[in-house]
């Protein structure tokens, strides 16, 4: 059985797809969602096979939201849009494939073929923009958008992964490592990453150092990654 997540911000798109799957015996939907934050979550629940994914979505397209996924388990994507732009760039750059909307019976069953046939790990990160501009976060029972360029850090521990923007605190799924590769956050502890921007001074400890920030935070910084740290500064 293959398993398959429809991401789609349109009803009538998340049905029309799901009415087309219904036919296949072999794929089965695991999820339905409306958003990219609750598609990250449904990817990071389920690891499906197949997603098939919007591009033009609210605050977090689709292209972001692949940004956010590790390549090691990066699922086949199929990007479903109705701008044909959209379509071609993201065929050019090696997406498994593409629908477009409305979605015509023949194409969808030659991409269900091609799923089928063809189980191989597929080169798809070169799509994902280099960094993410947004991060899809949890505030108790709220979701919230929150860009990259307003956190200050970022850390660690057994509650999740919490992110601080401008001393308000909520939770992402991203992991440190998509983080760190992802966004201008740097590693200054095992468990933590840093917006050099918010750095208004260093306290040098014998253990390594402590940040403070432009809005008074106090964040570590580990003998290990203090020298980079004060080299992305400037400092020798």
């Amino acid at each position: 059985m293959i398993s398959c997540l429809i991401i789609d911000d349109e009803p009538f798109a998340r049905q029309q797809l799901a009415d087309l799957l219904a036919s296949e015996t072999d794929f089965k939907i695991i999820e339905e969602c409306s958003n990219a934050i609750d598609g990250l979550h449904a990817i990071n629940k389920h690891q499906p096979q197949v997603i098939f994914l919007d591009i033009q979505m609210p605050r977090i397209t689709g292209l972001e939201l692949i940004s956010m996924l590790s390549p090691e388990n990066m699922p086949r994507v199929v990007f479903v849009t109705a701008f044909d732009e959209y379509a071609v760039k993201a065929f050019d750059n090696n997406a498994f494939d593409y629908l477009l909307k409305p979605i015509e019976d023949n194409r969808f069953k030659q991409t269900i073929d091609k799923v089928r046939n063809d189980l191989a790990p597929q080169a798809i990160q070169s799509i994902a923009p280099e960094y993410i501009e947004h991060l899809p976060c949890y505030c108790g029972n709220k979701l919230k958008v929150v860009a990259t360029e307003d956190v200050e850090y970022i850390f660690s521990d057994v509650g999740g992964i919490h992110v601080n923007a401008s001393n308000s605190y909520c939770h992402t799924q991203l992991t440190l490592k998509v983080l760190e590769e992802k966004t201008p956050l740097v590693r200054c502890h095992k468990q933590y990453l840093l917006a050099p921007r918010a750095i208004s001074e260093i306290e040098l400890l014998d253990t390594g150092a402590e940040v403070t920030t432009h809005s008074g935070e106090k964040v570590p910084v580990s003998r290990r990654y203090l020298k980079p740290l004060k080299q992305v500064l400037g400092f020798q």
